[in-house]
């Protein structure tokens, strides 16, 4: 279902940044300007959409192998609880500074409850977050040892939401629209996402010219007709335009065979340790080098790439000005352990001097 097909040659310019136009001036915003809509993030009212997710981590250290399996055993220092997913999102945004609302199911059941308190008074209306009492909350369990990842294990539902409680968030977000400045779709393929939720959430949000933006899961990508910008990584790239290869040939090839055939305005692919690629619908792409200095985790980046776009966005940034800002928040969690988020300062710091 997810794979899209291109046979049409696409012309494209490729850019890669930094570049100077006719005039000898640089066509990459200066750390003063990205600070100027970095100070405009509080003007921002999100509402995010999409699977919410419980992390649980587990941190110990390794000294022996079991004797029962040839298996690592770990002594158990600390645990957490941390939120995920579309939650993440919604906390990277808070983090930021901006202002974040929240749709997305919960199971009756422990796990939820845990999610509702970590999300505590964070959010200003409880309306977005729906319950099925069918389904678990989903909940991803990481044990981790000397900051690597040694087992992940899931509890979860991906059954598509009944109607009822479809109807129940798609009422919420027509009763918000009018006063958002971006509609993020946070896609984990665990239910909440589907064709119908899609249709009319972006018909609402055409409704207002509020741009949507969506973290995919590859096997939905022709739920997105239409979207504002769509930010898959290289793989899901890869994988929905059937190219095979991660150079930057093939991948000019995926981002702009997903553009023209989904219709949407952007796509931004990132590429892990070779930063991120954005197109145009004028056929041009940019790609931008990695702003991380080391790498530990690369959980939830992507959820701080997306929020930080649609905060960028909110503020009046270009989609590729909201790209840059992005790929600086990104290099920086991905130094941290775990799910995290960013802070004005840290992401302040990282564009440099003026």
């Amino acid at each position: 279902m997810g794979t899209i097909r291109q046979g049409d040659s696409v012309k494209k310019i490729r850019r890669a940044l930094p570049r100077e136009d006719s005039n000898g001036k640089s066509d990459v915003p200066s750390p003063t300007a990205l600070r100027q809509y970095l100070q405009r993030f509080p003007q921002a009212s999100i509402l995010v959409v999409g699977d919410l997710i419980l992390d649980h981590y587990v941190m110990g250290r390794v000294s022996r192998i079991s004797p029962e399996a040839p298996v690592p055993v770990v002594h158990v220092e600390s645990e957490s609880l941390r939120l995920g997913g579309a939650a993440n999102v919604f906390n990277n945004i808070l983090a930021l500074g901006g202002k974040a609302d929240l749709c997305g199911v919960i199971g009756s059941d422990e796990s939820g409850r845990l999610l509702m308190k970590e999300l505590g008074n964070k959010r200003s209306s409880r309306g977005g977050v729906v319950i099925d009492h069918d389904r678990p909350t989903t909940r991803k369990s990481r044990v981790i040892a000397h900051n690597q990842q040694i087992v992940r294990y899931d509890i979860e539902g991906r059954s598509e939401l009944k109607t009822a409680l479809r109807q129940k968030i798609l009422r919420y977000v027509e009763s918000r629209i009018k006063e958002l400045s971006c509609v993020v779709v946070s896609d984990y393929a665990k239910g909440v996402v589907s064709p119908a939720l899609m249709s009319e959430m972006t018909r609402l949000a055409a409704s207002q010219k509020v741009p949507v933006v969506v973290d995919p899961k590859v096997e939905h990508f022709s739920y997105y007709k239409g979207v504002t910008v769509l930010t898959p990584n290289h793989l899901e790239a890869a994988q929905a335009s059937g190219v095979h290869g991660d150079d930057d040939q093939t991948i000019d090839e995926a981002g702009a065979m997903i553009r023209q055939r989904l219709g949407c305005r952007s796509v931004l692919i990132t590429r892990g340790e070779k930063g991120m690629s954005l197109y145009e619908g004028d056929g041009a792409s940019w790609h931008l080098p990695t702003r991380a200095r080391q790498v530990y985790d690369v959980t939830g980046a992507g959820d701080t790439v997306i929020g930080t776009l649609a905060l960028a966005l909110s503020a009046g940034a270009s989609i590729k000005t909201g790209a840059i800002m992005a790929n600086y928040a990104a290099g920086i969690v991905v130094g941290m352990v775990g799910t995290a988020t960013v802070s004005p300062k840290q992401l302040s710091e990282a564009f440099g001097d003026a």
